[in-house]
């Protein structure tokens, strides 16, 4: 197998831009229509996610070994599209299709057995992985919305009790899908630890133009069910008794996964099993969605906590204001320290070079990939994969 070829290969797919994808689509569904209700009914946000990510996977297929557990993550994650191992061959036919008609003469023998012998090894690791995972998890989980609590215009704090136990650390992430946006999908980051009554927060920000966060703000409510995936990611997991400080930045409801870190913390700070200071800077364009400063404030009691509120877009605001990112990089840890980072892409790539480049940069600098790269590494078009196959991110 020629991996060179491949990525070649697919460098020229790639100069056709949209058309790949919508003949991609085009060819599952005419070839095999029984997957088109898998898909969400408004495919413009689907777009390319699907083919793309099948691509930049593939083509890179000689770095397998290095990113098997991405891969196993993605084919777990397929299970809660009511993917079977059937269907791994439709996607792989038409990828297939797709490419040989893109590449029209360049399409030889050789090429479409190195494509098919790379497509084929990273579907059995998904396959095998799925169906391993089968006798240990559900494909999703059922969750009631018990309580939606409208914090800001633009913010709903929704509270959801799983039908079964859905074990998760702080800082991963959990697919949702909602019943007023049916087979469509996004991530979401408990903004708790787990507790002993099984009960999850999550911070929904109202998008403009999302298919999902407009309906989860405006008209989620009290007694919807809606399906939660397995949990994903570890960027963001950290050993909530170590030692070493921590900066925690976030952006909007980027919060959400370092208040359930800080559930974790607070219990080591009041067993005594650890002293580590933590600073977080939580930024906002407006102060009203600065909506996690009465728990920040509580925290403060803790010698080793202190926090920054910061406002980009309001002049009257006395405190701090600026970019979030720009605010964090003048924080003075008092000892060597990691830093998380947690927002939209373009708020995390700025704060993630601000901290690089401050004063006193930060030993590590932690972040979700997901969408933070046109060009994703290999973990990330994983990721992107896993997220697209029956929906989108």
């Amino acid at each position: 197998m020629d991996t060179q070829r491949l990525k070649s290969t697919w460098a020229a797919v790639t100069q056709h831009g949209d058309d790949v994808a919508l003949y991609f689509y085009a060819h599952l569904f005419v070839s095999h229509p029984e997957l088109r209700e898998m898909f969400p009914l408004a495919m413009e946000a689907q777009r390319d996610r699907l083919v793309g990510a099948l691509g930049r996977v593939v083509s890179s297929v000689d770095e397998l070994g290095e990113i098997v557990p991405y891969v196993e993550q993605l084919g777990r994650d397929h299970r809660r599209f009511g993917v079977i191992a059937e269907h791994y061959d439709a996607v792989g036919g038409s990828l297939l299709w797709t490419l040989k008609h893109f590449l029209g003469e360049e399409w030889t023998a050789d090429v479409a057995r190195d494509w098919a012998d790379a497509y084929g090894m990273v579907a059995a690791a998904m396959v095998a992985a799925a169906e391993a995972s089968e006798d240990t998890q559900p494909a999703w989980w059922d969750a009631e919305i018990t309580e939606v609590a409208r914090v800001s215009r633009e913010i709903a704090v929704v509270r959801v009790m799983p039908d079964n136990p859905l074990p998760y650390q702080p800082g991963q992430s959990m697919a949702i899908t909602i019943p007023h946006a049916p087979r469509v999908w996004r991530y979401f980051t408990p903004a708790n630890a787990p507790r002993a009554d099984g009960g999850i927060e999550f911070h929904v920000g109202l998008v403009a133009g999302g298919l999902v966060s407009p309906p989860f703000v405006k008209k989620a409510k009290r007694g919807d069910v809606m399906r939660i995936g397995a949990p994903v990611g570890t960027a963001l997991v950290v050993d909530p008794l170590a030692e070493q400080d921590l900066l925690m930045v976030a952006g909007g409801t980027g919060i959400a996964p370092f208040l359930a870190i800080l559930d974790e913390v607070e219990q080591g700070w009041q067993n005594g099993q650890t002293s580590r200071r933590v600073h977080v800077v939580h930024g906002a364009r407006y102060p009203w969605n600065l909506y996690a400063g009465s728990r920040l404030d509580r925290l403060a009691a803790y010698p080793g906590f202190s926090h920054t509120q910061v406002a980009s877009d309001d002049p009257t605001y006395p405190g701090r204001r600026g970019l979030v990112g720009d605010v964090a990089s003048t924080v003075a840890m008092p000892g060597p320290y990691s830093a998380l980072v947690c927002g939209s892409p373009s708020m995390v790539l700025h704060t993630a070079s601000a901290l690089a480049g401050g004063q006193r940069p930060p030993e590590s600098i932690a972040f979700e990939e997901f969408g933070i790269t046109s060009e994703p590494p290999a973990g990330t078009a994983l990721a992107a994969t896993a997220q697209s196959i029956g929906g989108q991110l």
